[in-house]
């Protein structure tokens, strides 16, 4: 099986490149993937699938095996994000300002493609295929599409997820047991202080000090009161005041993330979110400085469940035989909204390496230079492949890792 797939991956790699090509060049913000989307649905219509839309601009084909048995969901992401690309690419973006900087491009050409192969097994196929190509995964779309029935219809049994990772050298696989990606809190936080003239702060109550002692002290929530082995990344990634060098201003607003491999409230009464508010109130206390927090967005940790993880390492194994690519361990502090399908059904999310010194394809996601080694595209439509049907049609082989 694996041979034939391999070679039918190949006969298909020069259209899995163009396709990937094209959404780059072609890259669409969160909710607004209308050319995406009409691309995406043409193609698998022209597959004979059963096709609808949800969401606004989310894909959905439905595969239909030739005899009974579970329905498996394997979703992609479709958006992009609000990026200067500076590449150099010669497929390099056309839209001012927004960039495939996360590799959504090539997850979407990558289900494609596994769309197409897929289908044309459809006869010996034990179930059915639900091909999800989710939008906004960047604003956390998933839990809307739960919301609106993408597990139904037929019913989900399992869902499978990709992602190409800059984190791993080109070409390996990673599919492990457990939670593989963080539980992402997005925060807003206002400080409000009384602006003046900075040539006499002594009238006034400066929210950028006050503000520079919480990025500080909150990161001792981290060193200091939780275990070294609990994972927690506090990091703001957006910081706005100010009009002038000699005006002390009213307020200052920042914007970040609390990422945990936990649920941040796993300590009934004193969970991680109530240990940052702590810390904030206190600060701004002993500053006379008032604050207003929000956590304005919320996806728990990506869990594998281990079953379906053992078939895709099993998968993994029939893709890589005969290489020297390998099947790693990976965990990051990356969140995804993955999690939402996962919650309902068990499932894996698991990664492909791209990293590529030679190729300078090892910059980070969300980097204004980010690409992936486009070799590692075949290698994530074999492996989709070879899962479905190991889950489906219970083809397994090798599940160790």
């Amino acid at each position: 099986m694996s041979t034939e797939i391999k070679a039918r991956v190949h006969e298909l790699e020069d259209e899995l490149i163009a396709l990937r090509r094209d959404f780059h060049m072609h890259p669409e913000l969160g909710m607004e993937e209308h050319r995406t989307a009409g691309i995406v649905e043409t193609y698998l219509q022209d597959l004979g699938l059963e096709v609808s839309r949800m969401c606004g601009t989310g894909v959905i084909g439905l595969l239909k095996g030739g005899q009974p048995g579970k329905t498996l969901m394997m979703r992609a992401d479709t958006d992009a994000l609000p990026i200067e690309e500076v590449t150099g690419l010669d497929f390099k973006s056309k839209t001012p300002g927004v960039m495939h900087a996360c590799g959504h491009d090539g997850h979407t050409s990558m289900m494609m493609i596994a769309a197409k192969i897929l289908s044309e097994r459809k006869g010996t196929l034990k179930g059915d295929i639900k091909f999800v190509f989710q939008p906004n995964e960047e604003g956390g779309c998933a839990h809307e599409m739960v919301q609106e029935g993408v597990m139904q219809n037929p019913k989900v049994d399992a869902v499978l997820g990709t992602h190409l990772m800059t984190g791993l050298p080109m070409g390996t696989i990673s599919a492990d047991d457990g939670p593989v990606m963080a539980e992402a809190n997005v925060f807003r936080l206002t400080i409000r202080g009384l602006g003046g003239h900075t040539a006499v702060p002594e009238n006034s109550v400066d929210p950028i000090l006050t503000a520079a002692s919480v990025i500080q002290q909150v990161q001792a929530i981290q060193t200091r009161e939780l275990s070294p082995h609990k994972a927690v990344a506090i990091v703001f990634g957006s910081i706005h005041a100010g009009s002038a060098a000699n005006i002390i201003p009213d307020a200052v607003e920042l914007q970040g993330t609390l990422r945990c491999l936990f649920k941040s409230n796993d300590e009934p009464g004193d969970n991680v979110l109530e240990r940052f508010e702590r810390v904030v109130s206190n600060i701004c206390a002993a500053h006379r400085a008032a604050y207003e927090l929000e956590w304005v967005a919320h996806d728990p940790a990506v869990v594998n469940d281990p079953d379906i993880s053992a078939i895709v390492r099993g998968a993994a194994a029939d893709v890589i035989a005969g290489t020297d690519q390998q099947i790693v361990p990976y965990v990051t502090m990356i969140g995804e909204d993955f999690c939402r399908f996962s919650q309902e059904v068990p499932g894996t999310f698991y990664f492909v390496g791209v990293a590529n010194p030679d190729k300078k394809t090892d910059y980070p996601h969300h980097h204004p230079s980010f690409d992936i080694d486009e070799e590692a595209l075949a290698i994530g439509v074999e492996l989709h492949v070879t899962s479905a049907l190991h889950y489906l049609n219970g083809q397994l082989q090798n599940t160790s890792s």
